[in-house]
C-alpha cells in the first residue's frame, strides 16, 4: 500500500538519541514511586548534562521504581531527532512530547492489531490509520502542538475495540465484561477471565495470582502492585511493557511474546 510500518526498534525508548525529555517534561510527585515532587517542565535533579540519569542503574533503590516503570515507546527520540531534526528545541520540545507519547502509543496498539488473523475485516482500516498516526509523529511541532490528540485518539479506539472483538470471540467460555471498573485490591485469585475486555480497568494491587487471563483485552489498564504470580496472560491484547513492569510477578507468570519479564520480579519486587 506504500504505508511505512514502524519497526519495533521505533516503539521503544532509546534514551541516548533523546534529550532527556521524560526527565524534563514530565511532573512527578513525592510518593512510593519518586523519592520527591518535580513540576512538570522542571528537569530532575538526577539529570546530568549529558542527558543522562545519574542514578540510572540504581533507580529502584533511591525510590524512584515510577522511573523504572515507565517508556516513553519511541516519543523521546523521535521528538529529538525527528521533529526537532537533533536540536534541542527547549520549552517547545517539552510540550510537544507527550503529544507524540501519546501517538506513540496508538501506534504500537496499531501495529499489534495487525497482526491478528481473526481481525483481518478491519486489517485495512488499520493500516490507514497507522499510516496516518506515524504522519502526525513526524509533524512540526506548530501541527503537533495544534493537533486534536483526543479526537484522533477515538477514531483509532473504535477501531482496536473492533479488532479485539473479532479476535476475543475466538477465545472459548463466557467473556466478563469489566471495561473501566473499580477492580483495585479485588481478589481475584484464579480467576477465569479468559477473554476479558479489562479496558482501562483499575487493577491497582488486584490479587490477580493464578488467574486465568489467556486472550483478555488488557488496553489501558491499570496494574501498579497487581500480583499477576503464577498467572497465565498467553495472549493478552494490547499490554504494554510498563504495565508488566509496574505488576508483580513470578517464574510461573505466562506472559505474551510482545512484552518480556520484568528483572525485578526475580528479586520478589
Amino acid at each position: 500500500m506504500g504505508e511505512t510500518m514502524p519497526a519495533p526498534a521505533d516503539l521503544r525508548g532509546d534514551c541516548t538519541n533523546c534529550f532527556g525529555l521524560c526527565c524534563v517534561a514530565l511532573p512527578f510527585a513525592l510518593s512510593a514511586d519518586f523519592a520527591f515532587d518535580k513540576p512538570a517542565g522542571t528537569p530532575c535533579r538526577n539529570l546530568l548534562a549529558d542527558h543522562t540519569c545519574g542514578i540510572h542503574d540504581r533507580l529502584r533503590q533511591s525510590g524512584f521504581t515510577g522511573c523504572t516503570v515507565y517508556d516513553c515507546l519511541g516519543a523521546g527520540q523521535k521528538v529529538s531527532q525527528v521533529v526537532f531534526e537533533g536540536r534541542d528545541g527547549g520549552r517547545r520540545m517539552h510540550e510537544v512530547f507527550p503529544v507524540v507519547r501519546q501517538l506513540q502509543e496508538l501506534l504500537t496498539y496499531l501495529t499489534e492489531a495487525l497482526t491478528l488473523p481473526a481481525a483481518r475485516p478491519v486489517h485495512a482500516g488499520l493500516r490507514e490509520a497507522l499510516a496516518r498516526t506515524d504522519v502526525l509523529t513526524r509533524g512540526t511541532p506548530d501541527e503537533l502542538l495544534a493537533l486534536d490528540v483526543a479526537e484522533h485518539r477515538q477514531s483509532v479506539a473504535q477501531l482496536l475495540s473492533r479488532a479485539s472483538e473479532l479476535t476475543r470471540a475466538g477465545v472459548p467460555g463466557k467473556k466478563k465484561r469489566r471495561r473501566g471498573a473499580d477492580l483495585m485490591g479485588a481478589r481475584l485469585k484464579g480467576a477465569d477471565l479468559r477473554g476479558a475486555d479489562l479496558r482501562g480497568a483499575y487493577l491497582i494491587a488486584a490479587d490477580l495470582t493464578g488467574a486465568d487471563l489467556r486472550g483478555a483485552d488488557l488496553i489501558g489498564a491499570d496494574l501498579r502492585d497487581a500480583d499477576l504470580s503464577d498467572a497465565d496472560l498467553t495472549g493478552a491484547l494490547f499490554l504494554l511493557q510498563p504495565q508488566v513492569d509496574a505488576a508483580r510477578g513470578s517464574a510461573g507468570t505466562r506472559l505474551p511474546g510482545s512484552v518480556g519479564r520484568p528483572v525485578h520480579w526475580a528479586a520478589g519486587g
